[in-house]
Parts: structure tokens; sequence; C-alpha cells
């Protein structure tokens, strides 16, 4: 190699090594963006839930039946909310997972690979729809045909806001759950075709439990997602927050309530205001729990093939 040439590789070597460095750094700061405003997150809601408990007593806030912060002798037992959250989360769950995992299993073991390239993508745009129409399109259509079997549903009604939360978490289950089943190797298919098995048994007895781990964490993610969803339960099941095992009556989950009050006309420093800080952190912890559960799910069950 001659010394000209061996001076461009060299000066090509630094200007490389300065790209990978400056790249390095770049990379580095978004994923500290990310670490901060988690932290940053976590910081705001357990300061304001800590000026909230200091006036309001924590075994009251876990344990009471009535949520009534805005009234003129307010009280603070969180149960109702939480038990509103629950009780449409459990419904969009009924909704979505057997669909969501039906669904995943015709586009994985049965669908043509030109059928797979027009559904997947039309479920994937259910995802994309602002939740708001979720909500209108409770109020306007699910409502009324649950209005023609129960006449006495109200407007407002758990029912339709678990069904229309349902609608909105399906793509999330199919998708990742095809994604899990079209991850596992042919060789086990063709070992059960080989033994004689049809289609159906191998996709239910074969696909379906070496992919178990994948279908799991999604319907964690999908149910964490249903927990969190604001502005479709809020239009659908109404704002009245209350224990009730009736689907047809109205509730309040625990976003509606934060959007009531970041609406409303609360004073700042209230301990009405207060409280939104301490259901935001019973709603982090719940998700975040939901998804620690979720990455144990897929650590401890992950099938590994070669």
């Amino acid at each position: 190699m001659s010394s000209e040439q061996f001076d461009l590789t060299r000066e090509n070597n630094d200007v490389g090594g300065v790209t990978d460095r400056f790249a390095r750094y770049v990379f580095l700061g978004c994923a500290l963006v990310s670490v901060v405003t988690t932290a940053a997150i976590i910081v705001v809601l357990i300061n304001g839930a800590i000026d909230f408990f200091g006036q309001v007593s924590l075994v009251e806030y876990l344990t009471g039946t009535d949520w009534s912060p805005l009234a003129s002798d307010p009280t603070f037992g969180v149960l109702p909310l939480v038990w509103g959250t629950l009780l449409i989360t459990v419904g969009s769950a009924v909704v979505a997972l057997p669909v969501g995992t039906l669904t995943a299993i015709y586009l994985s073991e049965y669908a043509s690979p030109r059928v797979r390239r027009i559904v997947k993508p039309v479920l994937e745009i259910l995802a994309g729809i602002p939740t708001i129409v979720y909500g209108f399109f409770a109020l306007s259509f699910i409502t009324p045909l649950i209005q023609v079997v129960f006449p006495q549903t109200g407007t407002f009604n758990a029912a339709a806001g678990a069904i229309v939360v349902g609608i909105m978490i399906i793509p999330m289950v199919s998708s990742l759950s095809e994604d899990a089943m079209s991850s596992v190797p042919d060789s086990l298919r063709n070992a059960g075709y080989g033994l004689g098995a049809t289609k159906f048994e191998v996709s239910t007895q074969v696909v379906l439990p070496a992919s178990l781990s994948g279908i799991l964490a999604a319907y964690i993610l999908a149910i964490s997602r249903a927990i969190g969803e604001t502005m479709a339960v809020t239009l659908a099941a109404g704002m009245l927050p209350q224990i009730t095992g009736n689907p047809l009556e109205p509730i309040q989950t625990m976003t509606a309530y934060m959007v009531q009050v970041g609406t409303g006309d609360v004073a700042v420093g209230a301990v009405g205001y207060q409280s939104l800080f301490a259901v935001g952190l019973t709603l982090f912890v719940m998700t975040l729990s939901m998804n620690l559960f979720s990455m144990w799910i897929r650590s401890r069950y992950r099938e590994e093939y070669q």
C-alpha cells in the first residue's frame, strides 16, 4: 500500500470514527429523553399524591366505596373508579381476546398471502381511528342496538363502553398474536401433518401452544391498553362512580374522572385537584404491573427454535 493510499484510508477511518461517536451520542440522548420523561412523570405523580394523602387517609382512599370529591362534604373512596375501570377492562377482554385470537389463527394458518396482505392492514386501520370517534360510534350505534334488546338501558352504560374498547384492542391482539404464530417453524407444522393431523388440529394443538408466550403477552398488553382508555369510555360509559354488577348502568373509570376534573373548574391546589395525582398514580401502578407481568410471561414461557 502506497503512502497516499494509507493516508486516505486513515482519513476515512477518522471520519468514520467521528460519525460513529456522533451517532452514539445521538442515540444515547434519545434513550435518556425516554428515561428522563418517565422519571419526571413518576416524580410529578408521587409529589401530587403525597400532598393529597397529607389531607386524606390512605386507608379511606383504598377501602372507601363512595367517591364524591367535588361535593360539599367530599369523600375519597377510590373503589368505585377502580371497579368501573375493571368492568370495562374485563368486558373488553371478553370481546377482543377470542375475536383477536381467532383472527390471528386465520391470518397465520388459513389465509393466502394475498388475503393476508389485504386483511391485516385493514385490521390495523382500526388502531389509527381516534378514540373519540369510537366514543361517538358507541353512543350512536352500539347503545341503540343494546336498547333494542334491553329497553331499560340508558344513554350511558358500561356495556357499550366495554364493547367499543374491545373493538379498539382487537388489532393489537390479532397483530401481535399473528406475529407470534408466524414465528413458529414450519417443521413443527409438517411434523403434525406427517402424523395425520388436520389443519385445525395443527393450528390449535401445535401452533397455538408453541406461540403461547407471545399470545399471552399480546393479551396483557391489550388489557393494559384497555385500562388506560379515556375518551371512548368517557363518552360511552358515563361519569357516575358506583359499584354495580349491571353492565347496563352508567359507571365512571379512573381516566374519565381525570378528564372530568382536568376540564372542570376545580381550583389548583384544592384537595379535589390533588386527587388527580392520586388517581393517576393508582392507574400508573396498575398498568406498570400489567406490563411487568407481560415481560415475565414472555421470559418464563418463551420458546426458542433453531
